[in-house]
């Protein structure tokens, strides 16, 4: 944990370089901090340091880089190369806290102070991308002989009210207490923090989250018939006058190497003239949670918001991991789970979950199509400009059946 308390200004989303500059100096600033969310956000990051470059401000404030879109590489080595000043990578708050420490020790003169080096691209990228090459939409070697689930209902449903004990044995203890809350150390060390910090923590806050009435966890989620054709998954209406007939599409990214994956390969093709079944869900922990972090944030306690904000979107995470299994069960595909927790968040289950925004299917813009098939107005879920879900504790998923999907990368 930091050594320092720092005061943030939080100047909210969507704010220009303009309106940047001009609440550091208002502020007296140590530190500029940007994240990104969308992948936009890099061409933005370098508008914006160029800006500051052009200005003179370049040696003024440490520039502090974060969010989805952005790289580790990316900054330190692209930004960083084009930019006189420090520009560095915090991948998440508690890399950011350190890296303040660093800033202020360097500012203050300490002895031996200095900012963490810059890091080296681990593999360099060779392949040369062009706008014309021609699209592969040739399948790759998933198996076409896999059976097709029979969905209990073909739309979408709307489960509210969801008990914290139907979900909380999905919670991902380690993805919460390291990835979310920063405790990290050797094996025994980190062992000893579990038990003597972390699970401690963990009861006595979710005793309050209860108390307070602040999780509203709520599911929509639904079944809808489709097939492939090409990188294309097609949902198609499966009543009225137009059933059968194309509804929407979803286009994802083929590999260009190894096996040469691509998510459409998963479900049966049009040439085939079966029809198949694909799975969407929305989940969401509801407003109240991200709003109580919100405050807590307002009024300076970042410690608090810090374990708050990380046990909030792991339950989401439990909540997601939860509903999918009961959509195995009802596909009546359960019995291919893992027997364990670990197996479980390792995939050891038929089929997989993917989230829009990751390797194997990043375009957000797609969650527009997936939103019109549910609907998620319905648990208070909203779609913003940026195709971001809000509450923030909220997260969306395409449900996959076949036993050969699981995570890949597409690029």
């Amino acid at each position: 944990m930091s050594s320092d308390l720092y005061r943030v200004v939080n100047l909210g989303i969507k704010q220009t370089v303009n309106q940047i500059i001009d609440g550091a100096l208002d502020s007296n600033a140590d530190a500029i901090g940007m994240s990104g969310l969308l992948v936009k956000s890099t061409v933005i990051m370098k508008e914006n340091l160029q800006e500051l470059t052009a200005r003179g401000l370049d040696q003024k404030w440490p520039i502090v880089l974060g969010g989805a879109a952005l790289t580790r590489a990316y900054v330190e080595q692209d930004l960083a190369s084009m930019f006189p000043g420090e520009v560095r990578y915090a991948r998440d708050a508690f890399e950011g806290l350190r890296l303040m420490d660093a800033i202020m020790a360097v500012k203050r003169g300490d002895e031996g102070a200095a900012l963490p080096a810059l890091r080296e691209r681990r593999v360099a990228n060779t392949r040369v991308k062009t706008e014309d090459a021609p699209i592969d939409t040739r399948r790759s070697d998933v198996a076409l002989d896999n059976s097709i689930p029979n969905p209990p209902f073909f739309g979408s449903r709307v489960i509210k009210g969801i008990q914290l004990s139907d979900y909380a044995g999905m919670l991902d203890e380690r993805a919460l207490f390291v990835g979310q809350w920063g405790l990290k150390g050797n094996r025994g060390e980190y062992e000893t923090m579990v038990e003597e910090e972390g699970r401690p923590r963990l009861r006595a806050l979710i005793n309050e989250v209860q108390s307070k009435g602040w999780l509203n966890a709520a599911v929509v989620y639904g079944y809808f018939p489709c097939y492939s054709e090409g990188n294309d998954l097609v949902i198609v209406h499966h009543e009225g006058e137009h059933k059968g007939k194309e509804r929407t599409r979803f286009t994802f990214p083929r590999q260009t190497r190894d096996r040469r994956l691509c998510i459409s390969d998963f479900f049966a093709s049009k040439e085939s003239g079966k029809t198949d079944v694909v799975a969407f869900h929305v989940v969401t922990m509801g407003s109240t949670v991200s709003e109580a972090a919100a405050q807590l944030f307002a009024d300076n306690n970042y410690r608090e918001y810090l374990e708050l904000h990380g046990l909030s979107v792991q339950l989401t995470e439990a909540l997601a991991e939860h509903w999918h299994a009961r959509m195995r069960e009802e596909l009546q595909v359960k019995s291919e789970d893992s027997t364990d927790l670990q197996g479980i968040l390792d995939q050891g289950y038929r089929g997989s979950r993917y989230s829009f925004g990751y390797p194997a299917c990043p375009d957000l813009e797609q969650q527009v199509q997936l939103c019109e098939l549910l609907d998620p107005s319905r648990i208070g879920v909203e779609l913003s400009e940026e195709f971001q879900l809000h509450p923030e504790q909220s997260t969306s998923a395409i449900i996959v059946h076949h036993p050969e999907a699981k995570y890949f990368n597409a690029n």
